[in-house]
């Protein structure tokens, strides 16, 4: 076993051990430790960018280009939810795993895959990674989309909260299937006056949730 070194010896040895470190660091394809992903660094690489929650990113689809930098931005774990049909040009899963980040492929082909099972399954992918996470799909809105359901049954959030959620992360087209599956709506006339206190406050402009 090698023994500790002592500091005081020289500024030789003092440099040795700094180069070991960061070869150390560096050399990291087996487990990539980001503690302090950078935001900006990520912004420029990947389109659509949204940072919904800590060590969270979530977006549109990157280039093949684009992998090195995400890499360098603190991703560990890469969450794609397009299907293989939508990239039958590229091998997304070679193209992250030579960057040393891990690579998970939970395909969304529309809104009948917006459901529980698949938002479940997303959540718990994300909590797992242990790391700072991409999860892409085109656009970024069938991230919102999961992410919004898997609030909803995950995170003992209301649905109002859980809607803004998955808008921070990128929903957009898929919003109305989302607000069905929370029966998040936005109210009719008299809806507010009608339901008194059952009515979900929310600093979310058009964001309602009766019953919630």
């Amino acid at each position: 076993m090698m023994s500790r070194p002592k500091w005081g010896r020289s500024l030789q040895s003092i440099a040795l051990w700094a180069g070991l470190i960061l070869l150390v660091g560096c050399a990291g394809q087996q487990q990539r430790i980001a503690s302090t992903p950078s935001p900006s660094a990520a912004e420029s690489a990947l389109a659509n960018y949204r940072q919904p929650a800590a060590g969270l990113f979530t977006g549109g689809q990157p280039e093949q280009a684009e992998w090195q930098a995400l890499a360098a931005a603190g991703i560990t774990t890469v969450i794609n939810l397009r299907g293989a049909e939508e990239t039958p040009d590229r091998d997304e899963a070679a193209e992250v795993s030579a960057q040393g980040m891990r690579y998970l492929n939970i395909p969304v082909a529309g809104a009948a895959d917006v459901n529980d099972a698949t938002a479940d399954r997303l959540w718990w992918a994300i909590r797992e990674a242990g790391g700072p996470v991409l999860v892409h799909c085109a656009s970024g809105n069938r991230v919102g989309a999961l992410l919004a359901l898997g609030a909803y049954r995950n995170d003992d959030r209301a649905a109002a909260a859980a809607l803004a959620f998955g808008q921070e992360a990128g929903l957009s087209r898929l919003e109305p299937v989302v607000r069905e599956r929370l029966d998040c709506r936005p109210p009719a006339a008299g809806d507010v006056a009608d339901a008194g206190p059952s009515v979900a406050a929310s600093d979310h402009s058009g964001i309602s949730c009766v019953g919630n």
